[in-house]
């Protein structure tokens, strides 16, 4: 296994529909809109084992200061294999000079972040509008 890492935004329907129903995600149903989302994005990082895409994070920022770093995924068969930190390590180092790194982190997977540097807002409580 090979895994190449890439900065693009452009990803063919089927493979981010592939890495996202991987994970679970419903969201895998609708590749244009995870299409036009990963265009809209201000950065998007990527793994790749040859031609398959096996891990993703894209990045929303006001291009200053603000970064939010959404929708992390790594194929569960790639899971444990450095991928997530690796990719996470790749955004970390983009924007580096940016006073907020902001990210939701699945309560499953406080400690992952944890590890990378992240800390709980114990000051502020993330909220959803669905």
């Amino acid at each position: 296994m090979n895994i190449v890492y890439r900065k693009t935004k452009e990803f063919d329907l089927e493979s981010l529909k592939e890495l996202y129903l991987s994970v679970g995600w419903k969201l895998g149903n609708n590749p244009h809109k995870l299409q036009i989302s990963m265009k809209s994005s201000h950065n998007v990082f990527s793994a790749w084992d040859g031609n398959k895409l096996v891990g993703i994070i894209n990045c929303l920022s006001d291009g200053i200061a603000t970064v939010y770093f959404n929708n992390l995924l790594v194929n569960p068969e790639y899971q444990g294999k450095g991928i997530g930190s690796t990719l996470i390590n790749m955004t970390l180092e983009e924007y580096k000079e940016y006073n907020k790194k902001i990210l939701i982190a699945e309560k499953g997977k406080i400690a992952f972040y944890e590890a990378l540097g992240f800390k709980t807002g114990y000051d502020v409580v993330p909220m959803s509008y669905m």
